[in-house]
């Protein structure tokens, strides 16, 4: 999430998305971003869902990951008009109605603000987590960091910071930082005095031509069989994917390995 539009949560998601699937987790995407979703091309979506027994089978994308979006079901180009109850209930349907599966992991890519999404995504999922993406610019973080303290409002646990368009590597290797520096570091910190527990900058992310060239074609840059696999945007992106696999979460739908005794 981020308070700020075109800070680069879908890519973040779309790149975590396939770096978690090909650890070996099975991931699922929600595109909460119902008036400006991108995901269905991020994730090279080619197909609708399907309907079986009532249930929303959702497509599968890039590295097996499971997809849905509100732009799966309208006619390409047609703008959605809802009030705050519609989306409320679409992201209700999207969570109910999906046969989602044994997931490991689901990411959710928000619209930007702590507006009606937040909030439901906090009434539907009060357990889940949130992870802010931010550019390094001041102006931008000082926005990104509102959508961190909303976990002091709904008990959600803030677990990290991205800090996205992070600076352009040069020609010699120098680092130029088009849209300033600290803008991660500064969110990181303040979330964590407010907060009460540490929230790291678990991520800068470079600008690279790359990244924007795997979301058109529906081949994120952090796919190691992609054809960027070895840029900065994806070396970063895949490192950030190693440290949430390594997330502690909850015993849900997880094998206990525990097998009957016969006596």
């Amino acid at each position: 999430t981020s308070g700020k539009g075109g800070v680069g949560k879908s890519s973040v998601t779309a790149n975590l998305a396939v770096g978690l699937a090909e650890l070996g987790l099975k991931v699922g995407v929600l595109d909460a971003d119902i008036y400006g979703f991108s995901i269905p091309r991020m994730l090279g979506i080619t197909h609708d869902p399907q309907s079986i027994d009532g249930m929303i089978v959702p497509p599968i994308g890039t590295a097996g990951v499971k997809v849905i979006s509100i732009g799966m079901f309208v006619p390409e180009g047609q703008p959605i008009i809802w009030r705050g109850p519609m989306l409320h209930r679409a992201l209700q349907q999207f969570l109910a109605d999906v046969f989602w599966g044994d997931l490991d992991v689901l990411l959710i890519d928000m619209p930007p603000g702590t507006g009606d999404v937040a909030i439901s995504i906090a009434q539907l999922l009060p357990n889940s987590e949130i992870l802010i993406v931010t550019t390094p610019q001041i102006a931008a973080a000082e926005v990104a960091e509102r959508s961190g303290s909303i976990a002091t409002q709904t008990r959600q646990r803030v677990i990290g910071v991205v800090e996205n368009m992070a600076y352009l590597v040069q020609p010699d290797g120098s680092k130029m930082e088009i849209f300033g520096a600290g803008g991660g570091a500064t969110v990181s910190a303040h979330l964590s005095a407010l907060l009460g527990h540490e929230v790291p900058l678990m991520a800068q992310v470079p600008l690279d031509i790359s990244l924007r060239v795997g979301g058109d074609t529906g081949v994120p840059v952090a796919s190691k069989s992609g054809p960027a696999s070895q840029s900065g945007a994806a070396v970063e992106l895949q490192a950030l994917a190693s440290k949430l696999a390594a997330h502690s979460r909850g015993l849900a739908g997880r094998p206990l390995g525990v097998a009957p005794v016969q006596r």
